[in-house]
C-alpha cells in the first residue's frame, strides 16, 4: 500500500506540523516531520519502540518545544491550545488505599475551573455527562481502585472528555487491559470518533482497523499510509532490518529522492 501525503477532505485543519525536528541531546528524535490532521479525522500513530511516538505526543501537548520547524493546533501554539485538547495516558499511578471515586478522577479534567477549593455545579454536571458518554454513568461514586482495568481506562477517557475537547489524544489505550474487557473500550472509541478529532498512538493493529481513517508511521521521520495496511508494509515498519528500506521507499513515493540510490 502506497503512503499518502494528505487526506482528501474539505474539513478544516485541526493540527499542522511543518518541517519539525526535535532532539533531547545531539541525536535527532524526530526529523523533518510534516503532517496535518483535519476536523473529525481519526489518525492512528504506529511505529517501533523508540521511534518518537511519545515525543510527538508531548510536543502536541505543549510539554516540549520543537528544536526547529513549527507545530500549530487550532492555529495556535500547542501550549495556547491546551484547553481544547483532551489527553488519555496509558495508565494512571495511584494509591489504591486513597479514597477517591470515579467521578473525582473525572473532575480532575476541570481543575482549571476550580474556584476557592470547590468546583461549580457545571463542572460536576460535565463530569457526570462524561461518565455517561463512556458508559459508566452508574459508577460515578464507586472507588476507583474497585474498577476493572477497562473501566479505569474509560474513566480516564471521561476525564479527558470533561473539558469538552476538540482534539482527543490517546496513548496506547488498550496496552494495560485484558482482552476480555477490550471490546467495551473499542465500542467507546468507535462512538467518540463520530464526534471529535482523534489522534491515537497504538501497537494494536485491530484497533487501527476499527478506529483509524489513516495511519501515521513514526520512526524519526513520519510517513502517512492509507488503510488497510498490507502485510508487507507492516513488516517494513516493525522489522529492524527493513525500516531503512521502508523510509527510502516512502520518501521516494512522496517525491523526496535524497535517500534514493538512483541518479
Amino acid at each position: 500500500m502506497n503512503p499518502v501525503d494528505s487526506i482528501e477532505t474539505t474539513n478544516k485543519v485541526v493540527a499542522e506540523c511543518r518541517d519539525l525536528s526535535f532532539r533531547y541531546g545531539k541525536p535527532l528524535v524526530l526529523e523533518d516531520v510534516s503532517f496535518s490532521i483535519h476536523d473529525n479525522e481519526s489518525l492512528c500513530v504506529i511505529g517501533p519502540n523508540g521511534g518518537g511516538k511519545s515525543t510527538l505526543l508531548k510536543l502536541m501537548l505543549g510539554l516540549l518545544e520543537p528544536s526547529s520547524g513549527s507545530l500549530q493546533i487550532f492555529g495556535k501554539s500547542a501550549v495556547q491550545a491546551r484547553r481544547d485538547i483532551g489527553y488519555v495516558p496509558q495508565a494512571m499511578r495511584f494509591d489504591p488505599m486513597f479514597p477517591i471515586t470515579a467521578i473525582d478522577i473525572v473532575m480532575m479534567g476541570r481543575l482549571d475551573r476550580l474556584r476557592f477549593g470547590r468546583f461549580p455545579k457545571e463542572c460536576r454536571d460535565a463530569a457526570r455527562e462524561a461518565l455517561q458518554e463512556v458508559g459508566l454513568g452508574d459508577l460515578g461514586h464507586r472507588p476507583f481502585s474497585d474498577l476493572s482495568g477497562g473501566q479505569r481506562q474509560r474513566v480516564l477517557i471521561a476525564r479527558a472528555l470533561a473539558c469538552h475537547p476538540k482534539l482527543l489524544l490517546l496513548d496506547e489505550p488498550t496496552a494495560n487491559i485484558d482482552l476480555s474487557v477490550e471490546a467495551n473500550l473499542l465500542d467507546t472509541l468507535e462512538h467518540l470518533r463520530e464526534k471529535m478529532t482523534i489522534l491515537l498512538v497504538t501497537h494494536d493493529l485491530d484497533l487501527v482497523s476499527r478506529i483509524g481513517d489513516s495511519v501515521l508511521c513514526v520512526n524519526r521521520r513520519v510517513h502517512r499510509h492509507s488503510l488497510p495496511l498490507s502485510g508487507e508494509t507492516i513488516k517494513e515498519i516493525y522489522s529492524g532490518s527493513r525500516r531503512l528500506e521502508h523510509d527510502r521507499r516512502s520518501r521516494h513515493i512522496q517525491g523526496d529522492h535524497s535517500a534514493c540510490e538512483h541518479d
